[in-house]
C-alpha cells in the first residue's frame, strides 16, 4: 500500500478512472452486441438506427481513449459491409 500523500491519492484516482474505463467499454461491448444481433435478425430498419448509435458509441469511446481510432474504423467498416449486405 503507498504511503506518501501523493501515492495515496494516485491510487484513488487510479481506482475511479479504472470504473469510468470499465464502465465505457461495457457500454460499447453492449452497443456492438446488439447491432450484431439486429444484423443476425435480419431487419434492415432496425439495424440502420442501431447502426447509428453504435457508432457514435465508437466514436465516443474513441474520444474517452478506450479504443484506438483505427479499431473503431475497422468495426464501423465491417458492420456497414454487413448492413449493406441485408436485402
Amino acid at each position: 500500500m503507498a504511503n506518501h500523500f501523493s501515492a495515496l491519492k494516485r491510487a484513488r484516482q487510479t481506482v475511479k478512472r479504472t470504473e469510468r474505463n470499465r464502465a465505457s467499454a461495457s457500454r460499447l461491448r453492449s452497443a456492438l452486441r446488439s447491432m450484431r444481433e439486429s444484423l443476425a435478425k435480419g431487419d434492415k430498419t432496425a439495424a440502420e438506427k442501431i447502426y447509428r448509435e453504435t457508432t457514435s458509441a465508437l466514436d465516443k469511446a474513441i474520444q474517452k481513449g478506450v479504443l484506438h481510432e483505427n479499431t473503431a474504423s475497422r468495426y464501423k467498416s465491417r458492420l456497414s459491409k454487413r448492413l449493406s449486405a441485408l436485402k
